[in-house]
């Protein structure tokens, strides 16, 4: 049996939040404020209706593997401002919303990024 996957891209609903420069807090307390203003910002997305997945965060380590040798490496190897720290899957009408959308996000108060991309909807269908 072959698969064939189609993607749909005129109707791009979805789009990946991909958080960058996220910064540790020293403190406990720091960190609860913190959590704290970034729940409070998802929660005011989510009740309007614009969050598929609150996502999760990544830690900073973890392996990357590449080339067609599929070489294993100890990753990722960016700088700290670059390495996605965590992501989420927002629902907005077209893009300017969905950067719209972004501009409250805690993560700008460190400097911080919000990658923002449109998510293709695959399907995968039994090719006949």
């Amino acid at each position: 049996m072959v698969h064939h996957i189609d993607i749909n891209k005129s109707n791009m609903t979805e789009f990946g939040y991909f958080y960058r420069g996220y910064e540790f807090p020293a403190s406990p307390e720091e960190m609860q404020k913190k959590t704290a203003k970034w729940m409070s910002w998802l929660k005011d997305l989510s009740d309007k209706g614009h969050v598929k997945s609150l996502g999760e965060p990544l830690q900073p380590t973890g392996k990357v593997v590449k080339g067609a040798k599929k070489q294993v490496i100890d990753g990722p190897y960016a700088e700290a401002k670059d390495v996605v720290g965590g992501f989420s899957i927002i629902v907005a009408r077209d893009i300017d919303q969905a950067v719209e959308l972004s501009l409250g996000c805690p993560i700008f108060e460190d400097g911080g990024s919000i990658e923002v991309r449109p998510i293709a909807q695959m399907e995968l269908n039994d090719g006949d």
